[in-house]
Parts: structure tokens; C-alpha cells; sequence
């Protein structure tokens, strides 16, 4: 039998990303045990029964006890807090991680409490569905997606390369980059597309002529399918959005260059900038297809 990748694994949230984790841990076999934390007691119950760890704690310092690898699966704005409680109870040579879309933030709010000997590789698994809780998690959730890596510099290499190969096995294709440039990537490829998802079913709400009823009744595919990810977790894209604000400021500025080009298009007439801006972006989505297949 393969030895297992770790001896004991952590997850501190057993959301959809933490159920995955699980899910994507037994089907690899990567940990010889899985434990569990969640502040809620049903959710602890669920993610039990439905069996992607072996035990749940109420305690999060309790569930990383003698763990060598603990991933923080919680929003981003509560990660520093859960590291300075668990911060006595991580054994030496052990692996922090995260989930979370910022990095930057998490790094400044985390860093401080890893003692010595452990650790700190931040990761962000670019993957997700609309949907949320333990129920919500399976094993394929990673399979050809990207997972970037932002460890701090000096971080040993041999634990970096142990995380590679955690991801690569879960199904995920790794990058290592800095921090920063992560946040800004992430800002333009996920959280601004989030932003205007919720602002634009926000907007048709808002339309004094068209009630809800009818949003719904009506909605076209293209509304249905651009505004999925505006039921995603509404705690998380708010700590999302408060710890990336810069990143997301800049390009929300392109955006709104952009968009006042089109509107000027539009009231201008002007069909020939119209066509060439479709032109060019459809290229691009067409591009972005084809990376998917490669």
C-alpha cells in the first residue's frame, strides 16, 4: 500500500471547498486521517455523516493536534484570527495553508502567528460553484483547474514541492507566483466578473418597471448564465472584496474606461468600434476556450 502524502490533514471549514478537499483527499488517498472543524454543529454533523473526514471537532485546536498539513477553508477575513488560536497547537515541520482568492491580506494577517519550524504556504484553488456547505463538495471540483501558490520568500522548498504535489494529485495544475501579482490576476479574472454579477441583477431589481416576478419569468440564458455566480457566498465576497480593494479599484478603473467607450459607441451610432470591440473580445474568449482544452 502507497504510503499517504500526509499522516494527518486539517480542515478548518467544511464548506464546498473544504468538503472537496476531503472528497479529493480520499479519492487520492493522500492522508492517512482527515479531521475536521466547523463552528456550526449541524455542519459538523453532516460533513461526518457524509464521511470526507474521520472526525469533527468544535474546537479548531483540537482538529490541527499532531496534523502535518492544516488548510484554512474559511473567508479570508477571518484567517488571522483562527491561526493566532490554533498557533499553539501546530506541531514543528508542519504545513499552514489557506483557500482563500486574496493573498496579499492573508499573508499580512496570518504570518505573524506561524511559530517557527511550521510552514506558511498560501494557496488558491480557482475553482467553485454557486453553491455552499458540506453537501456542496465533490472530489472533481479541482480536476484541470488552477491552484496558484504565493509562498513568502524563504519558504523551505522541500514543503513547496510537497504542496505542488497535494494539488497536482487532488486534480489541480499549479502555479507559484508572488502575492501580489496573484491579487491582481485574481481581481480582473474572478472577483471584478463577481462584482458586476451582483451589481447587474442588483440593477434589474432595482428597475421600477420591471418587478422580480418578471426578472425571473423572463430571464434568457444569457442572464441566467452571466448572473449565476451572484448566489455565491455572501461572506466570503465581502471579505474578498475588503482585502483586495486595491487590486479590484485598478481594474475596475479599465473597466470603467472600457464601458465608457461602449456607451459613447452606442450613443454615437458608431457600429465600425462597435463591431471591432465584439471582434476583438470574442477572439479572446475563443482563446481562453481553447486554453481549457489544451
Amino acid at each position: 500500500m502507497t504510503k499517504p502524502l500526509f499522516e494527518k490533514v486539517a480542515l478548518i471549514g467544511l464548506g464546498l471547498i473544504g468538503s472537496s478537499l476531503g472528497h479529493a483527499m480520499k479519492r487520492a488517498g493522500l492522508a492517512r486521517h482527515i479531521s475536521g472543524h466547523a463552528r456550526s454543529k449541524e455542519t459538523r454533523q453532516q460533513a461526518l455523516a457524509i464521511g470526507f473526514i474521520d472526525t469533527v471537532h468544535e474546537d479548531p485546536r483540537q482538529a490541527v493536534a499532531g496534523a502535518d498539513l492544516i488548510i484554512l477553508c474559511v473567508p479570508v477575513g477571518i484567517c488571522g484570527a483562527l491561526s493566532e488560536t490554533i498557533a499553539g497547537d501546530l506541531q514543528k515541520g508542519a504545513i499552514v495553508s489557506d483557500v482563500g482568492s486574496v493573498k496579499s491580506a492573508v499573508i499580512k494577517a496570518c504570518a505573524p502567528h506561524i511559530p517557527p519550524g511550521v510552514h506558511f504556504i498560501p494557496a488558491h484553488p480557482m475553482a467553485g460553484t454557486e453553491f455552499s456547505g458540506p453537501q456542496a463538495g465533490f472530489a472533481e471540483l479541482f480536476n484541470q483547474k488552477w491552484c496558484m501558490l504565493t509562498p513568502p520568500e524563504d519558504t523551505d522548498e522541500t514543503a513547496i514541492a510537497k504542496m505542488v504535489e497535494f494539488w497536482t494529485k487532488c486534480g489541480a495544475k499549479v502555479e507559484t507566483m508572488s502575492a501580489q501579482h496573484h491579487d491582481l490576476v485574481a481581481a480582473i479574472v474572478s472577483h471584478l466578473p463577481h462584482l458586476i454579477a451582483f451589481n447587474i441583477v442588483g440593477t434589474a431589481d432595482d428597475l421600477e418597471d420591471i418587478t422580480e416576478r418578471e426578472v425571473i419569468k423572463y430571464a434568457a440564458g444569457g442572464f441566467r448564465d452571466f448572473t449565476r455566480i451572484a448566489a455565491s457566498d455572501p461572506t466570503m465576497w465581502r471579505d474578498v472584496f475588503l482585502n483586495n480593494r486595491e487590486a479590484v479599484l485598478t481594474m475596475l478603473e479599465h473597466f470603467n474606461k472600457d464601458l465608457a467607450q461602449l456607451t459613447t459607441a452606442i450613443r454615437d451610432g458608431d457600429g465600425d468600434e462597435l463591431f471591432a470591440h465584439f471582434t476583438r473580445t470574442r477572439h479572446i474568449r475563443k482563446g481562453i476556450l481553447d486554453e481549457e482544452k489544451s
